[in-house]
């Protein structure tokens, strides 16, 4: 039966036209020649009341903003591209990094906040609250003792971004320009590759 029902929805969306038919995957040659022989033919694109349902139900799905509205959609902040995220969010630079930095100007100027890692716990803490569109207050005491971790969610944002924030289409010239002779040379040369960047990019 579970056999029957698969091979006869599969005709019925190849019928319909809710996917393309070079996506999936024919199974006639898995099913026995028994249950292939016994499958209907499709329902017509003008009959059926499967077929109306599935339309209706097609249009009728909520947008996207108002699944927002609802608190059902939470847009992500971490892997998620960064064009897309500032879309999204409506800011010029993401609300993490910008509460972040600011927090490490006047908290953080210490040997090393870029380069130790903060406690795991705590970063994966803030990083929920941001992932849940909510902004940590940083002042708490659990982050001014543990200043790396903020140090360390910074980091874990670059890396988790689909497109670097250099972008691999301009890693070549990026790698070009630090290899320039002199130092000017390399100035030179990275702040014109930096123009180049895609505006959320260069923000």
């Amino acid at each position: 039966t579970t056999a029957f029902n698969t091979v006869s929805l599969s005709l019925f969306l190849l019928q319909v036209g809710f996917f393309p038919s070079e996506c999936v995957e024919l199974i006639n040659d898995k099913v026995p020649q028994s249950v292939t022989n016994s499958v209907p033919k499709p329902v017509s694109k003008k009959h059926g009341k499967l077929i109306t349902f599935l339309r209706t139900f097609m249009k009728s799905r909520p947008t996207k903003q108002k699944l927002k509205q609802r608190g059902i959609l939470k847009e992500r902040v971490f892997g998620c591209d960064l064009g897309e995220h500032l879309l999204n969010s409506g800011h010029d630079v993401p609300q993490v990094l910008k509460s972040c930095t600011e927090f490490i100007e006047k908290h953080g100027i210490v040997d090393g906040i870029y380069r130790l890692s903060g406690i795991a716990s705590n970063i994966q803490k803030l990083r929920h609250e941001f992932d849940s569109e909510q902004i940590p207050d940083l002042t708490k005491d659990i982050y001014i003792q543990d200043i790396h971790c903020v140090g360390s969610l910074c980091k874990l944002y670059f890396r988790e971004l689909p497109n670097p924030l250099l972008t691999y289409q301009l890693y070549e010239k990026f790698s070009d320009a630090v290899s320039a002779a002199t130092d000017e040379e390399r100035l030179v040369k990275i702040h014109d590759v930096i123009q180049q960047l895609p505006p959320p990019h260069y923000r």
